[in-house]
């Protein structure tokens, strides 16, 4: 099966080529990828992969396991990219080099991936990377905004995340509709103030077609 891409040949001065619509819909995985948990979604569902090892290289393991039995029919994955800001906190390098394996596997096997950052994740649910109690001016909390994101892919595409790891999925389903989006597929309507987001991700490696 062959998925055909087209793109705009003349573009305006300085804008990015994005893709028109694709004769076939290609099955895209979104992987918001940890050591601990990892949100997966599909169109109209998702789900999650938790380790339990008891040694880091035991959940590394674990992970890469779990995550290859998502992808290995993908024909396009999508990851959270790491949040630069927080660089510093012990175990970013442990998490950085998840994402990279995780990286590695889909380059190993052929499959196109993009990578989101998390504020541009957060703007495409909810409007906004940063967000304040109207009422006190506040800032609200990265659990608080979480919910948010949550609500807004209940809310807009049906899809109800529940559970102890219903933030990961969520994410991860943001991410997903991100791709499509990028791909002339949307999965939903999303105001501007929304799909703003979509520019500033890498989408270099995902846009060439897949033949499977």
């Amino acid at each position: 099966m062959t998925t055909q891409t087209l793109f705009d040949q003349t573009p305006a001065a300085g804008l990015t080529p994005r893709p028109a619509a694709v004769t076939h819909r290609p099955l895209v995985i979104a992987l918001d990828v940890a050591i601990g948990t990892t949100g997966v979604a599909g169109e109209g569902w998702t789900d999650h992969v938790h380790t339990t090892a008891a040694t880091l290289h035991g959940r590394f393991q674990q992970q890469l396991d779990g995550i290859v039995s998502f992808i290995r029919h993908a024909d396009k994955v999508v990851i959270e990219g790491a949040a630069f800001s927080k660089a510093r906190l012990q175990g970013m390098d442990q998490l950085a080099a998840m994402r990279w394996m995780v990286r590695h596997e889909l380059w190993r096997r052929g499959i196109p991936y993009a990578i989101v950052p998390p504020d541009n994740r957060t703007i495409y649910a909810t409007g906004k990377a940063r967000w304040k109690d109207e009422a006190t001016g506040t800032k609200l909390t990265a659990t608080q905004v979480k919910g948010m994101v949550r609500d807004a892919v209940r809310d807009r595409y049906g899809v109800d995340c529940t559970g102890r790891w219903r933030y990961d999925e969520a994410d991860a389903y943001v991410l997903l509709a991100m791709a499509y989006d990028h791909l002339g597929m949307p999965l939903a309507d999303v105001p501007a103030t929304h799909s703003r987001a979509v520019a500033g991700c890498d989408w270099s490696d995902f846009t060439p077609a897949v033949a499977r």
